[in-house]
C-alpha cells in the first residue's frame, strides 16, 4: 500500500480522547441522511465516480465453500473489473480493484493468482468473525498469513472489551495485533453492529487508532447490521479528530450489505464531505465488497448503451 505519508505509528492509550464524547444519534442519522440528499452527481461525472469506487475496492471471497479456483476467478475479475468493451468505450485503461481479501488459507493462491498485477492480497485473521479465539493463536493467525504473502491484514475485536468499556485491555489486544502485522498493513473492523451505540463506535474507534491501526474498519459482514451511513460518519469525525489530536492520518473500510452502485456513490459523498479528497484514494478508503463492483459495471454498460444489461452479464466469480 503505497501513500505518501507516514503509518500510523499510534500513542500511548489515553481515555480523555474519547471517554466524555456521547454521539448524539439522531443528529447523526439526520446529517448521514442530508448528505446524500443533497448530492446529485449524473451523466460522465457519475460513470467517472463510479470507475473510481472500483478502484477502491477490496474485492473479497470470505465463504465456508471457498476454493483455489474460486480464488482464481476473483483474482482474475481483479485484474479487469470493467469489461474490456466497456473500458474502452469510457476511455479507461488499466483500471484494477484496490486489493482482493480471502481467508488466510486462500493466500498462496490469491498471491499467485495476482503476480505481476500489483493487487494487493488482504487476508482476514485473528479469528474471524467472531475473534473469540486466544490472543496468541489470532496473532499466530496474522503471522501465519503474513508469511504466506499478505500485504494487508483485516482484524477482529474483542466486542466485549468494548461493551465493557474495558479499553486498556481493547488497547493491548490491538497493538499487539499490529505489531504481528509487521510491514503489513492492519485494518481493524469493530463490528460496529454488535457494539450497540454509537458513543462505543466512536469510542473503540479512537482505541484502534491509538494502538496503531492503519485503518478502522465497520463491520465483518457477518453481523445482522453492517456497515450504515451514521455509523462511517461517526467513524470518519473520529479519524478526523485523532488527526487533529496527534497529527496522524487512518484511512476507513465500509463493508457489508453495500451492494450498489448507489451504495458506493452515498458513501463517496460521505467521504468527500467529511474528510475530504484526499481519502478517496486506495490508501486511505476501501469499500469491503464483491456485489457492487458487478453493479457498478452494470450500471457503466447502461451509461455506454443506453440499456440495462441482465445481472447474470456482469459476474463476480
Amino acid at each position: 500500500m503505497q501513500s505518501d505519508f507516514p503509518r500510523n505509528t499510534g500513542v500511548p492509550l489515553d481515555p480523555s480522547w474519547f471517554d466524555r464524547m456521547a454521539v448524539n444519534t439522531p443528529a447523526a442519522d439526520r446529517r448521514a441522511a442530508s448528505l446524500t440528499a443533497r448530492r446529485s452527481i449524473k451523466k460522465d461525472h457519475q460513470a467517472a465516480w463510479l470507475c473510481k469506487a472500483i478502484t477502491l475496492t477490496d474485492l473479497t471471497t470470505l465463504a465456508g465453500d471457498d476454493t483455489p479456483a474460486r480464488v482464481q476467478r476473483l483474482c482474475a475479475k481483479a485484474r479487469q473489473p470493467v469489461r474490456a468493451d466497456i473500458a474502452q468505450a469510457l476511455g479507461v485503461q488499466d483500471i484494477t480493484v484496490g486489493a482482493v481479501c480471502v481467508y488466510p488459507t486462500m493466500v498462496p493462491h490469491a498471491v499467485k493468482a495476482l503476480d505481476g498485477s500489483g493487487i494487493p492480497v488482504a487476508s482476514v485473521a485473528t479469528g474471524f468473525p467472531a475473534g473469540l479465539m486466544p490472543l496468541p493463536l489470532r496473532l499466530a493467525e496474522i503471522r501465519w498469513a503474513v508469511d504466506q504473502g499478505a500485504d494487508e491484514i483485516d482484524i477482529v475485536i474483542t466486542r466485549e472489551h468494548a461493551l465493557l468499556g474495558n479499553w486498556s485491555a481493547l488497547y493491548d489486544e490491538i497493538a499487539a495485533m499490529r505489531e504481528a502485522c509487521g510491514d503489513a498493513h492492519m485494518k481493524a473492523i469493530l463490528a460496529t453492529g454488535e457494539l450497540k451505540t454509537l458513543t462505543n463506535v466512536y469510542a473503540a474507534s479512537m482505541v484502534a487508532m491509538q494502538a496503531g491501526a492503519d485503518f478502522i474498519k465497520t463491520s465483518t459482514g457477518k453481523e445482522e447490521v453492517n456497515a450504515t451511513l451514521p455509523v462511517s460518519l461517526v467513524m470518519c469525525r473520529a479519524i478526523r479528530d485523532y488527526r487533529a489530536a496527534s497529527g496522524q492520518i487512518v484511512g476507513f473500510k465500509p463493508a457489508g450489505g453495500i451492494k450498489t452502485a448507489k451504495d458506493a456513490m452515498n458513501w463517496l459523498v460521505l467521504m468527500r464531505e467529511e474528510l475530504g479528497l484526499r481519502w478517496i484514494q486506495p490508501d486511505l478508503f476501501r469499500f469491503g465488497a464483491s456485489s457492487m463492483v458487478a453493479d457498478i459495471e452494470r450500471q457503466l454498460e447502461h451509461h455506454v448503451t443506453g440499456r440495462y444489461s441482465a445481472a447474470h452479464r456482469h459476474p463476480i466469480a
